[in-house]
């Protein structure tokens, strides 16, 4: 992100507690030049949080559409984990499951 004037007005500030030895470990890599300042480190510790963690939505469908959309990836994709299939399709996972598992007994899914 650029920053800008407006950005800056738009900011949030957050206040938490450290413990001494936290503080003290940020401190350490501030002097030794990662970072800017505490605040630096901290906002690249909570991007670097926010990065890890994915929220996954799972959208509600009747089980026949779930079941030509898994179909229709499987055809695109040839090949997919079901856990890409839920997680690109958005999809709850025991259904997908459960579908995969009838495509494979109907022979229209290896």
């Amino acid at each position: 992100m650029i920053v800008t004037e407006k950005n800056l007005r738009n900011n949030k500030s957050v206040g938490t507690k450290l413990t001494p030895l936290e503080h003290q470990e940020i401190n350490e890599l501030v002097n030794a030049g990662m970072f800017l300042s505490s605040s630096d480190f901290i906002r690249e510790a909570i991007r670097d949080k926010l990065k890890s963690i994915k929220v996954i939505k799972v959208r509600d469908m009747d089980y026949e559409t779930v079941k030509k959309e898994v179909l229709g990836y499987y055809q695109n994709y040839k090949e997919a984990y079901v856990s890409e299939v839920v997680e690109n399709l958005e999809l709850d996972l025991e259904v997908v499951v459960r579908v995969v598992n009838e495509l494979e007994r109907e022979g229209r899914l290896k």
